[in-house]
């Protein structure tokens, strides 16, 4: 069994068993036929992965981690807010008329900022003092600019992440404000532990642990039966992690930069409705 399957059980485990529900409460989230979107959760989840041990990804069932690298560049790499410039159909329900999810995600990072040693959005504040400041404890990015709130199509659920390094290891802190689990999960713990791995490579660093804090771990109502479904999967072992040698700028790497060696996921065909 994987760490990201070891956790992802017990995580599910526990909202089901000892949950708090918001049945009595009014909801934002609507399933595509208009009924409230409920969930039950669990507040403050945080879970530790060690990339040097393993790369955590799920295999109670697949994660198509190859989209879920591409979603990351194009808010990492590409500082994109408009869905023209993804390969996927991720965020068309949240883009205007011109494929705009307005001042969200990649905009946020994209940015640039006054520094005294120049102009520099948050990407590239993060490589410059990995390289010049290792020991620095402000290594860190955020999108959560309560300005602009008022024009993002979605506010960000993962908003921030926190570099430290120990000696030659890069370790970070993903901080996420909301979590559908069944859905994002995992999607979002591969996508930010690529990003560890991307900055240590970029930074002449080894990756180290990745640190994921969740405020509203929550498995929604009509997905419930799913979770159990997928939690009678037979797991398997994790899959050997792979990063071209090659690529040691930052924004030189693709999707194809990375690769996974026996990924070998249980099958699961069930539809999962998403709530909008």
């Amino acid at each position: 069994m994987s760490r990201a399957d070891e956790l992802f059980i017990r995580n599910c485990r526990d909202i089901l068993d000892s949950g708090v529900w918001d049945t009595d409460l009014q909801v934002r989230p609507h399933w595509e036929d208009g009924a409230p979107a409920h969930t039950v959760k669990k507040f403050g989840i945080v879970n530790r992965y060690d990339l040097r041990e393993e790369f955590p990804i799920l295999t109670l069932r697949r994660t198509y981690w190859k989209t879920a690298v591409e979603e990351l560049l194009w808010i990492w790499q590409k500082k994109s807010n408009n869905i023209r410039d993804l390969n996927a159909h991720i965020w068309d329900q949240w883009a205007d008329e011109d494929g705009s999810i307005g001042k969200a995600y990649g905009y946020q990072l994209g940015v640039k900022h006054r520094y005294p040693e120049g102009e520099m959005d948050q990407v590239d504040r993060v490589l410059y003092d990995l390289r010049h400041n290792p020991a620095s404890r402000r290594i860190m990015t955020n999108i959560y600019n309560f300005q602009d709130l008022h024009e993002m199509n979605l506010y960000p659920c993962a908003y921030s992440m926190t570099f430290n390094v120990s000696g030659n290891v890069l370790n970070a802190i993903l901080n996420q404000r909301s979590q559908d689990m069944l859905t994002a999960n995992n999607w979002n713990v591969v996508q930010y532990a690529v990003l560890v791995h991307m900055f240590a490579k970029a930074s002449g660093l080894e990756a180290g642990e990745l640190v994921h804090v969740i405020a509203d771990a929550h498995i929604y109502d009509r997905h419930v039966p799913i979770v159990e479904t997928l939690l009678a999967q037979r797991p398997a072992p994790a899959p050997s992690f792979s990063v071209d040698p090659a690529v040691t700028d930052f924004y030189a790497f693709t999707k194809g930069s990375f690769s996974l060696e026996n990924y070998t996921p249980a099958p699961f065909d069930e539809k999962i409705p998403v709530a909008i």
